[in-house]
């Protein structure tokens, strides 16, 4: 009786959006139309371009919104918003499954491969000047903290949350990165290669930034551009993408984020909110 008079009060009921069935439908039906066409890849130069399902998805899902063929209205995209972040919870429960079984592995790396992961802070510390100079408040901080993949998206979910600047920069660089990353890290890992500056090995180690799509791409262009040690890139990038996966969430969590944080007050970045104050 209690708990239906809670129900009855409005007390434990969902909220408005998530009884949105058409918003249900049409992601459903996006779901269904882009695993049905699949993954395609195409070589250009040395590189891969890998056209994932999910960049389908998200093309046709643009054309469906209020601005072209109006299936989803203003207020389906507004209940969308929230629904990105409980997704992103069930991202972050997979990758904490993925962190304790490899742990052996990690230890039995070796050092190379663990200090690689720092590494990753060059997209920081390149980037964040760039991104302030363009015209980046804090969008800037959730754009280069890391590669911006799916552990990047779930962090910053968590600390800031998808609907805030910072994730409007980590979506932004993660779409970018979707549609674009495999053939730069295919070119990147082509030219670098077959410049005969890194050890191959080295190389290999690089191309594992925790993604799939872009490891496989670069790796397979510097295992072209060096035909002589394929077999040890592949393998090293396999390795390195693997560890990158485990420790990179430690690695953004407790250095990246309090970094870029640092970097973007030492750098003057401006605040979105004391914007808003000006403009008021």
């Amino acid at each position: 009786m209690a708990a239906e008079e809670k129900a009855n009060n409005g007390e434990n009921q969902l909220p408005d959006f998530m009884y949105n069935w058409k918003l249900h439908g049409i992601v459903l039906v996006l779901t269904i139309i882009a695993e049905l066409i699949g993954l395609h890849s195409f070589p250009v130069g040395p590189g891969t371009v890998l056209i994932l399902p999910m960049l389908y998805a998200l093309v046709i899902g643009i054309f469906l919104g209020p601005r072209f063929l109006k299936v989803a209205s203003e207020k389906d995209m507004s209940d969308a918003s929230p629904l990105i972040t409980l997704s992103i919870l069930i991202l972050v429960a997979k990758l904490g499954t993925n962190v304790g079984p490899n742990i052996p592995i990690i230890i039995e790396s070796g050092i190379p491969l663990l200090l690689q992961e720092f590494g990753n802070l060059g997209t920081l510390l390149l980037g964040m000047p760039v991104a302030i100079l363009v015209g980046f408040k804090r969008e800037a901080i959730g754009a280069t903290f890391s590669q911006a993949r799916e552990g990047s998206l779930a962090i910053i979910g968590d600390m800031y949350g998808l609907d805030g600047p910072e994730g409007r920069g980590v979506l932004g660089v993660y779409i970018f990165g979707t549609v674009l990353g495999a053939i730069y890290n295919g070119l990147m890992g082509g030219i670098v290669a077959s410049l005969d500056i890194f050890h191959p090995y080295a190389v290999g180690m690089a191309s594992g930034i925790g993604s799939a799509s872009m490891m496989s791409a670069a790796s397979g262009a510097a295992a072209a551009a060096i035909p002589e040690f394929s077999d040890e890139i592949l393998s090293f990038a396999a390795t390195s993408n693997l560890l990158t996966s485990a420790t990179g969430l430690y690695v953004m969590i407790f250095i990246s984020i309090p970094l870029a944080e640092r970097y973007f007050k030492l750098l003057g970045g401006t605040d979105n909110s004391e914007e808003a104050e000006a403009g008021e």
